[in-house]
C-alpha cells in the first residue's frame, strides 16, 4: 500500500468496523468523531458495502481516498471494502495501538479521544 498524506484531499471516504467487542464499537465511535470534526472525511456505511448498496459502493470508488478502521486484526472492514473491489488506502486497527479487545462494549471517553488523536494522527492530519 503506498504512503500517501490523506490531508491532501476533501473527498476521503471512512469506513469503520462496529463490532462486537470493545474494539469494534471503539473503531465506529472514533470514525463518528473524526467525520464530524473534519471538513475533509465522511463517514460512509460498512455494512452497505456487504450488502452490495449501488450507491454506498459507487461513492466509495468515487472517492480519492478509503479509510478503513478496524477494532482488530480480524480486519473485516478492509477485507469487505477489497471484496468489493474498493482499495483501501490506508488501514488502521486499534488494538495496534495497544487496546486489549474484549466483549464489553462500553467504550471510557478517554479512550474514545486517544483513539480519535491516534487515527487523525495516522491520516496525517
Amino acid at each position: 500500500m503506498a504512503e500517501r498524506c490523506l490531508c491532501e484531499s476533501g473527498n476521503v471516504a471512512v469506513f469503520a468496523c462496529s463490532g462486537g467487542s470493545n474494539v469494534g464499537q471503539l473503531a465506529n465511535l472514533a470514525a463518528v468523531d473524526l467525520a464530524r470534526s473534519s471538513n475533509e472525511c465522511r463517514f460512509y456505511c460498512l455494512a452497505g458495502i456487504g450488502g452490495h448498496v449501488s450507491g454506498i459502493t459507487e461513492s466509495a470508488r468515487a472517492a480519492d481516498r478509503v479509510v478503513a478502521i478496524d477494532g482488530c486484526k480480524v480486519s473485516c472492514g478492509r477485507r469487505a471494502l477489497e471484496h468489493a473491489g474498493i482499495e483501501v488506502d490506508l488501514h488502521l486497527v486499534l488494538t495496534e495501538m495497544g487496546m486489549e479487545k474484549n466483549h464489553e462494549l462500553d467504550v471510557e471517553q478517554e479512550v474514545r479521544e486517544a483513539a480519535a488523536r491516534w487515527i487523525r494522527e495516522a491520516m496525517g492530519s
